[in-house]
């Protein structure tokens, strides 16, 4: 979905599904996730010119050709402008290390898999509760870690937009494999 309505989404659903994602398995349970929730207009807007630099980078120079290509039918490209509309901004990082209850800091383990699985949670959730997203990630993504003043030891794994699809929003239609191209039972 890249058609959004600036219709407020209630904090309420947003808390609901985060609730759920929280609930992820994570490696020794570190749970090495933060979700920073954007509402702020002009923090969201900050998020756009960073993430259209990346993304004009990305579409002028460092995207391969066969990429290119392979996004052409999305009709993508370096304008991120639902990134100012979507009532929220989810941005999820990835944590090295937690503190322990006592201080102590321990290395997480499975830090990207268990990131993953609570993001899948996340994305079901907020669909289960009519609410739509997109995923984003414009490489690299160290600016959120700027602007949301995140530690560094924390990185970036996704950008969530979210909230309601608009009025005359259109899904492009594109297929999906078939069960016998993605599963094979032994």
């Amino acid at each position: 979905m890249r058609h959004f309505s600036d219709r407020p989404v209630p904090r309420e659903i947003i808390e609901e599904c985060l609730l759920a994602a929280g609930t992820a398995p994570s490696g020794a349970n570190l749970q090495p996730w933060q979700f920073v929730v954007v509402s702020d207009p002009k923090v969201k807007h900050k998020i756009r010119v960073a993430a259209e630099e990346e993304e004009q980078d990305f579409y002028q120079r460092r995207a391969p050709r066969e990429w290119l290509d392979a996004l052409a039918p999305l009709g993508t490209d370096a304008h991120k402008p639902f990134l100012d509309l979507a009532p929220y901004l989810i941005a999820i990082f990835g944590k090295n290390h937690s503190e322990l209850p006592d201080g102590r800091r321990v290395k997480n383990y499975y830090v990207h898999e268990s990131v993953g699985i609570a993001t899948g949670i996340l994305i079901t959730a907020l669909h289960n509760a009519g609410v739509v997203s997109l995923t984003h990630t414009p490489s690299p993504m160290g600016f959120l870690n700027t602007i949301l003043n995140r530690p560094s030891d924390e990185k970036p794994f996704l950008l969530l937009v979210t909230g309601f699809p608009a009025e005359e929003a259109q899904v492009p239609v594109i297929q999906k494999k078939s069960l016998d191209e993605i599963a094979t039972f032994v």
